[in-house]
Order: C-alpha cells, then structure tokens, then sequence
C-alpha cells in the first residue's frame, strides 16, 4: 500500500471528512489576519463572532499549532501563524477572486469593496472630486479612498488601485499613466512684483524658497534639466511643509517660490494667479500613474472604475502649456546632485 494514502476513519475518508472544517477554518483564520480582530472579521464574513472563534480553534487543533496570541486588546499572530498566513493567502485569494468574477458575470451591474490609495495632493484634488459622479453611474459599489505618501503595497495592504507618482520600477503591477508629471516652479504675481522672478537656477538662492518635507523626513529635492543633464538642487528655505495643500496655500499669499506637480497648479497658471518660472530647466516628464495587480481577469468593479477614472482625469487638461523665457546659462553657487 502506498505510504501516503489517506487512512480511512470511522469508514469514511479523512480528506472530505475534514474539508469542511479546514476549508471554513482557513477563511476565517484569514479574514481575522486581515482585519486584526475576530469582531471585525465576524462582521466581514457576516457571521458571529462565536463561529469565527469555533472555525479558528478547529484549525489551530488540526494543525496542532497556535496561530493567534489573543489578549482583551487585541490580536496578533504567532510565528505559526505568520508562516501559515503568507503560505495560505495567495491561494484564498485566487478562489474570491474566481467568485467575484462569476457573480459579476451572473449578476450584472457591476458591485462590492473598491479600496483606493493615493498620495494626498492627488487623491485630494484630483481622485476625490470625481468619486460623486463614479457613484452615481455604478451605485453597487461602495468605495474607500486612503490618502498616504508612502508607496501601498497593493497585494498586503489589499488595495485594488492606487495613484503613484513618478517613474514606476515596481514588475508586481500594471502601471498606466493618466497624465504627465511636470514639476513646475511658481510664484504669485504680488511675490513677482516684490522680488522679481529666477532667471536660472542659481539665482534661487537670492529668492524666498518653499520647501516639502517628505514622509521619511528628508527634503523633497527641486529637479532640473541643465545642458540637457538631469540635476536636483536643495535651495535654502524659511519655510518648510509636510503636505502639498499648505505649499500651495503659501505660495498664492506671495510667501515665495515652490516647484510643484503641473496638476496642482494648472487651474492657477491659466487664471493668471501664480506665474511659472525657470521653464526652459523643466525636468523630464515622470508621469501621474495608475497602478493595479497583474491580474489576466479583473473584477467589474476595477475594470470600470479604471476606465471611468482614466477618462475623466484625462479630460481635466491638468498639464498647461506655459509660455517659457528665451534660455539663460544657469548661474552656479547652489549645492546640486546629478540624478541618473
């Protein structure tokens, strides 16, 4: 008899006996990984928290391990259960996703969780205007937009679409680009008449310079293109923020210079309220993105909203076309890095 053979108990094979209990036991133990509590899970799975707990411990008995350290405050999973989750996820994944595409196709219109990530700047004044008019075209699907600078990770942080900018190096998803990302520098016309405008990039150090802090806390550098050689540059600044709205807040009251995503300011350049400025150093194109898994079918809910998303973005023309100054050779004395 081969070694590996089920044995057979009670007269009925272990493997259907078990199914049941392992199949329900896995998607639970899955669901209260996810969510970081069994009540949350309960109500995800839309069943009592007693059955939740009952499915987990039956796991946790067949695979004579513990997979959660519970306290009254909370959950977390052991070292058992760590392994278990990244060895069981993919697998549970791929199953609803097969079911979300079968009840797509059996049920019509478009329905369930959409999860978004985007940074704020962009997520804020971009993605969450058009989210009203999304909703009233596809009523069936309900949507949760989370803002972040750091980069999501779409398949832990389980996020159907996300907005990234700048170049895209990530091969786990499909990056599309919606729109340009040129980085423009910008004054207000009181600040143009106080202080005059940069004619090259050194003359930057005599301005009043406004600068972003990024999430890691570092400064986010100004990037140019010299002599046709990529370059960033740290111009001195009084004033410091960590978010995009603020920046821009600043530089309308005449507070001083900033460079920003061309999205950010387009409205402004065409009403004549700030001026672009040092646009023949503009650096090259790197792209607003939208980014989702590598997936051969997706879900109605993702194909539509991305469709729908890339279209309306589309048709907002966020990149103007500015007047530029005849080039002038940069003057020197600001610290710079060559960028690759």
């Amino acid at each position: 008899m081969n070694a590996t053979a089920q044995t057979p108990i009670d007269g009925h094979d272990a493997l259907p006996c078990s199914f049941s209990a392992s199949y329900a036991g896995v998607v639970a133990f899955i669901t209260v990984a996810t969510e970081g509590s069994f009540a949350r899970a309960a109500d995800r799975l839309g069943v009592g928290r007693s059955a939740v707990s009952r499915s987990v411990q039956k796991l946790e008995g067949q695979l004579g391990a513990r997979l959660f350290l519970r306290t009254t405050r909370s959950t977390s999973l052991t070292s058992e259960g760590e392994l278990f989750f990244e060895n069981c996820r993919p697998g549970v994944e791929r199953i609803t996703q097969a079911l979300d595409e079968m009840r797509d196709l059996r049920e019509g219109p478009p329905r369930g969780q959409l999860r978004i990530s985007s940074t704020h700047g962009f997520g804020r004044n971009v993605v969450a205007p058009l989210l009203a008019e999304f909703r009233l075209r596809y009523p069936g699907i309900g949507i949760e937009l989370t803002l972040e600078e750091r980069l999501a990770d779409l398949a832990v942080d389980r996020v159907d679409v996300a907005f990234r900018d700048g170049r895209m190096d990530d091969s786990q998803v499909i990056a599309k680009q919606l729109i340009p990302m040129r980085m423009l520098v910008c004054a207000s016309p009181d600040y143009a008449r106080r202080r005059g405008l940069p004619a090259s990039i050194g003359e930057l150090q005599a301005h009043a310079c406004i600068n972003r802090r990024l999430p890691n806390g570092r400064l986010r550098s100004w990037d140019f293109k010299i002599d046709g050689v990529a370059q960033s540059v740290a111009p001195p600044g009084e004033l410091v923020f960590n978010d995009d709205d603020l920046l821009l807040q600043a530089v309308h009251a005449g507070q001083g210079l900033a460079q920003m995503p061309a999205y950010q300011v387009s409205a402004a350049l065409r009403s004549g309220a700030l001026l672009a400025c040092l646009n023949p150093f503009a650096p090259d194109d790197r792209g607003h993105y939208l980014c989702y898994l590598s997936r051969r079918q997706l879900p109605k809910r993702i194909r539509v909203f991305i469709d729908f998303i890339t279209a309306q973005v589309r048709a907002l023309n966020l990149d103007p076309q500015v007047d530029a100054p005849p080039p002038l050779a940069p003057a020197f004395g600001l610290r710079t890095d060559a960028a690759a």
